[in-house]
Parts: structure tokens; C-alpha cells; sequence
């Protein structure tokens, strides 16, 4: 059976070489290359999502892959599937690289410029490791192996916008409709989940930062199980702790979650460091929250420029959602749109903070009546966003039973407006 080679190479000069090296290899079979990681990873999850054995063999990552680095890649693919082997072609044959990459999950080191016998032999290693992995699974082995689950990072566009209860909210909805749902704070110096859970707590996301190697039981042992059934991974009751976590630790973090959860949704707050920003350049959906004011919205256009600017995520790749809205106001929807530049959600949540009050100040949010009419705008906008199940009756066509603020079944995976 021919080995199945999955070039990942963003310079173009490179990928010639490459491939050309690659179809003079015995058996083997090159696909068609990928330029950036997102795509990598997003072409993995595909053909993962059919079988294990649509996976291919082998993965050849090339130094000047982007935008995520490639280490940060190798150990992302490796976290998410094991059944293919990971090779990274580099310029730097150092022990000390070749020791990294073997930590963050590379099956094996190609040094720069590329020659025939190191190549091949590298293929070949890795082809039978790979044929190995796939036995175990074959045989029932307990090893993640799937497309991943869905990644939603809430930012605002400035402190008290109502960032927290989004996340919160959106959590829960997912969690109500039959997916097994985390909530992570991220909001590392100034994080409220807890509070707003009536949650105490001993670990936190700091556990995990100087974790190498995230498991499931070193995860488990990390999250807060909460009655609602959410898995909580809160920040530390110590702001300056926050600072232990790394972008490094963030994406193994999320990685982690990501193939443990269907739904994984992370509070970011509204200061940016290291932490928020790797989330929020992982996510498959950013939200912005905003109030329909001058200032929030300003504070909104700024975040989304300094994205951009950081190469962190595009104006068009983010989702606005504008809290607190009235009819009356005259900062509207599409006017917003317009000053940021994003998509705008097209659920708006409506300004009754008299419904919240006795639940926040209670710090039981989770206990927010199913009438109140911000519930069923937040749990209608996971429906937007593809967040939740939809029950039987949806999918059969009917209208869904039960009162208002059950999940909306709208489903929109792009998080646009």
C-alpha cells in the first residue's frame, strides 16, 4: 500500500523541491500540499471526520510554515492525530532542536537542503510508526483521533460590556443542548467566572501552564465540574499567577480541551495579552462584545485593528455582538458593522439588567429564569452560532416544544451576521 504524504509548506520555491524529492520515494504518494496551518490542520480534521484511515501517513512541516509556528503546529497535530506521523524539515539540525521537536510530538528531523537517502529513510520510519498507531486504534484503543470540537473566544471591547455572562450563557446553552461544553477564563488577572458560579475552587488554568504533556487525567483533574454539568477551567484567585500562562501554554491548553469537549468557550476579558490573544488566533469563532455607545464601540474598531495589526485575526474573521441594545439608541447594528468593519451578529441582546440583577448579585447566574428575554437572546445567539444540538423534533421539521428560553435552533456555523 503507497505511503500517503501530506506536504505543509508555505514557500513555494520550497514545495517544488519537495515534492519533487517526495515522488521519487518508493511508494509513496503525495497529496496536494498545504500553505498555511490552518489549512493543515483543517484538512487533517476533513479527512479525520471520515476515518482514521483517510488520515495520511505521513506530514512533512516545513520550518517557515505560518502562521502558528511550527512546533506549535507538530504538537497540535500530534495532540489531534495520532495516527499520522510528523516529520519537520528545518534548517537547524541541532540537538537541541531535534530534542524540542521530538517533545512537541515530531516522529522524526530532516535537515535542510533536502537529500534523497535522509528523506526517505525518514518516510519510511515514520510510514511504519504510523501503520503501528493505526493497529492500536484499530483494536480500540482509547486515543482522540477527531476533527476537534468547536473553539468560541468572547472578548469585550471594553471592561464591563458584559463579556463574562456571554460566555457564561453561551456555555450553558450548548451544554443544555446535549454537548458536552468547557468554559475556561481566560481572563487571567480579572477573571469573575467563579464568582458568577457561586464556584470555590483550589486548581486553575495555572495548573496546567507548566504541564509538557496534557493528558486526559492531568486535564480532568484540572476542571471544576459544576452542577449544570459544565466543565470549568477557572483563572487563578491570584491575578499576578496569570502570568505564568504563556501563548505556548494557552495553545496546548486549548488543544487539549479542544479534543476533549464539542464545545470549548473561553472568557478572554477585555485586556489582550500573551494567553488571549493565542486563543483568540485558535478559535473557530472570535465574538467582540459591545455596548451601542460611542465609547464601547471605539474601544471595539481599536481591538479589532490592534488584531489585525498583530496578525492575531481578520476584521471580516470576528463577530461583533452588541449588548444592551435598545431601538431607541442611535448606534445601531449596521452602523457598527460598518465603523469595525466585522460581521455583526444578528441576535442583539436587549438592555434589561433588571432581569439579571438578583442573579448576578447572587453570583448564580446559572439560575437566570428561562423567561427573561436576555436569556433567550444569548441562548438564541449559540443557536446562530451552531453551538447547541438541535432536538428531534427540529430536525424532523417541527417547531420545537417548550418555553422560550430553550435553546434556539437556528444553526449558522460562519459567526457572521
Amino acid at each position: 500500500m503507497p505511503t500517503r504524504i501530506l506536504p505543509a509548506v508555505g514557500d513555494a520555491d520550497a514545495v517544488r523541491s519537495l515534492i519533487t524529492l517526495l515522488s521519487q520515494l518508493p511508494d509513496a504518494e503525495p497529496v496536494a500540499p498545504v500553505t498555511d496551518s490552518t489549512q493543515l490542520i483543517d484538512t487533517l480534521a476533513r479527512l479525520a471526520a471520515e476515518s482514521v484511515d483517510e488520515l495520511p501517513e505521513v506530514v512533512v512541516v516545513h520550518e517557515r510554515i505560518g502562521p502558528v509556528p511550527a512546533l506549535e503546529l507538530i504538537r497540535e497535530v500530534a495532540l489531534r492525530f495520532p495516527a499520522a506521523g510528523v516529520i519537520l524539515v528545518t534548517s537547524d539540525a541541532s540537538p537541541g532542536l531535534f530534542q524540542a521537536a521530538m517533545d512537541y510530538g515530531a516522529r522524526g528531523l530532516v535537515a535542510l537542503p533536502l537529500g534523497y537517502e535522509e528523506l526517505a529513510s525518514r518516510v519510511q520510519a515514520v510510514a511504519q510508526w504510523s501503520a503501528g498507531v493505526r493497529r492500536h486504534l484499530g483494536s480500540g484503543g482509547d486515543v482522540f483521533t477527531g476533527a476537534g470540537g468547536t473553539v468560541v473566544t468572547v472578548s469585550g471591547a471594553k471592561g464591563g460590556v458584559g463579556t463574562t455572562l456571554t460566555a457564561i450563557q453561551l456555555a450553558l446553552a450548548a451544554q443544555a443542548s446535549g454537548r458536552t461544553t468547557a468554559l475556561v477564563d481566560m481572563d487571567l488577572q480579572t477573571g469573575d467566572v467563579a464568582a458568577y458560579l457561586d464556584v470555590q475552587f483550589r486548581r486553575s488554568v495555572v495548573d496546567l501552564a507548566a504541564v509538557g504533556d496534557i493528558s486526559p487525567r492531568v486535564l480532568a483533574d484540572a476542571v471544576f465540574r459544576h452542577d449544570t454539568g459544565l466543565a470549568l477551567l477557572l483563572a487563578p484567585g491570584e491575578g499576578e499567577r496569570g502570568e505564568d500562562v504563556t501563548d505556548r501554554a494557552t495553545r496546548q491548553i486549548v488543544s487539549a480541551l479542544r479534543s476533549r469537549y464539542e464545545v470549548v468557550v473561553i472568557d478572554c476579558g477585555a485586556q489582550l495579552g500573551g494567553a488571549g490573544a493565542a486563543a483568540v488566533e485558535m478559535a473557530d469563532t472570535a465574538l467582540l462584545v459591545t455596548t451601542p455607545d460611542v465609547v464601547a464601540v471605539r474601544g471595539a474598531k481599536r481591538a479589532v485593528r490592534m488584531w489585525d495589526r498583530l496578525q492575531i485575526r481578520k476584521a471580516e474573521e470576528t463577530t461583533v455582538v452588541v449588548n444592551r441594545h435598545t431601538r431607541s439608541t442611535e448606534i445601531q447594528p449596521p452602523l457598527i458593522r460598518k465603523i469595525t468593519g466585522t460581521a455583526v451578529a444578528a441576535t442583539a441582546i436587549p438592555a434589561h439588567f433588571k432581569e439579571l440583577q438578583a442573579v448576578v448579585d447572587a453570583g448564580r447566574v446559572h439560575e437566570l429564569e428561562n423567561k427573561s428575554t436576555v436569556k433567550q437572546a444569548l441562548w438564541g445567539l449559540a443557536g446562530e452560532l451552531g453551538l447547541v444540538k438541535a432536538a428531534e423534533g427540529a430536525r424532523k421539521g417541527g417547531r420545537p416544544r417548550g418555553d422560550r428560553g430553550s435553546v434556539s435552533f437556528r444553526r449558522r456555523r460562519d459567526g457572521g451576521g
